[in-house]
């Protein structure tokens, strides 16, 4: 089979290889990928920015859709057919406090698919069936890989912030972690949601106010700390989300959060911190990362799609076959696209 593989570390150490089929076990399955979503950490491995480990060489995608083609004997409750999104998680040690009290997302023994084990831009997949949810019934392969985006911004915007309604929400960064996040907050019922991103991100700041949000702005052209003191009662956000993955945005998170107010950084940044963290401590304001997601997070997600309360179509940009992997790369990287994804097959 064909996967595309990151082989060195080096800008651009990503190409198409023929690779062996991967074989299970009696207690794993075989999933056969349809569809997998281009992630902002696949464009930053393929740059060599990324800030967490990676065993090169190693297949990327970990946002996965498909279907299952074998089964382990002892796998009980899936069979050959089943439509299926997977975790990312592709092992943990189910031993450590945090993966008996359910946080296995963090869990310190955790390899993760596209980065530490062998992801799904491949036409084929080892799981744990630990790992698997059902497709609803009218949910496509394409609509169902962006599963995991949108489950990360549903745990650091609905489940660890826990907007409430009439917030102001301002979310750093229009990528797609930034405009599912702008999604979330308004479906939590934020009142006001502020989408801010720089000059690469003009179509993506026009998606972003077809989707609902408030304000958007490009900071390289604007104010947005005016902005900000002109709204509600001029103290700031109620919650920041940094969905940037450049730590300097940190400072003007600082800047734009009320006393008493979160930040929620899901962005990830290699690059050293050059301020005063002081205003978090005079503003009383309460900083939290967000990571990854686990069991409940996604079945919420997938049954928001199955209702249509959330449409992960109104973000597809683009669906590429594997070998235009680096126009997929590219129009994501662009700005072109909130979000590509990848087929594999036939639906």
């Amino acid at each position: 089979m064909k996967g595309l593989v990151k082989f060195g570390y080096n800008d651009g150490d990503l190409e198409i290889r023929d690779l062996p089929e991967p074989r299970i076990t009696d207690d794993t399955v075989l999933v056969a990928a349809r569809a997998v979503g281009v992630c902002g950490s696949d464009l930053h491995m393929w740059r060599n920015k990324q800030g967490w480990p990676v065993a090169a060489p190693v297949v990327l995608g970990h946002e996965t859709a498909g279907v299952i083609v074998e089964v382990g004997r002892n796998v009980t409750g899936w069979a050959v057919g089943d439509r299926v999104v997977c975790e990312t998680a592709a092992s943990i040690c189910g031993i450590c406090s945090l993966c008996r009290s359910g946080l296995y997302n963090l869990c310190p023994h955790r390899e993760g698919y596209g980065a530490t084990r062998d992801g799904a831009f491949s036409e084929l997949l080892s799981a744990e069936p630990r790992v698997l949810h059902r497709i609803p019934e009218g949910v496509s392969f394409e609509s169902a890989a962006m599963t995991e985006p949108f489950a990360v911004a549903f745990n650091a915007v609905v489940e660890r912030a826990r907007v409430k309604t009439g917030d102001l929400v301002v979310i750093q960064g229009a990528g797609t972690i930034g405009i599912l996040s702008m999604m979330m907050a308004k479906l939590s019922g934020a009142d006001t949601t502020v989408v801010l991103g720089t000059g690469i991100d003009g179509h993506r700041l026009a998606m972003a106010s077809a989707l609902g949000a408030d304000h958007v702005m490009d900071i390289t052209a604007d104010d947005p700390g005016k902005l900000i003191a002109s709204l509600h009662d001029g103290l700031g956000a109620d919650l920041v989300v940094d969905a940037t993955g450049v730590s300097i945005a940190l400072e003007q998170s600082l800047q734009f959060v009320r006393p008493f107010g979160s930040i929620a950084k899901v962005g990830w940044g290699p690059q050293p911190l050059g301020f005063s963290l002081d205003p978090l401590v005079q503003k009383a304001v309460t900083l939290f990362g967000s990571f990854s997601h686990n069991w409940g997070t996604w079945e919420r997600v997938l049954t928001l799609f199955a209702s249509g309360k959330l449409d992960p179509s109104s973000v597809l940009g683009g669906v590429y076959a594997l070998e235009d992997w680096e126009r997929a790369f590219e129009d994501m990287e662009s700005g072109k696209n909130i979000k590509s994804v990848m087929t594999f097959g036939k639906e």
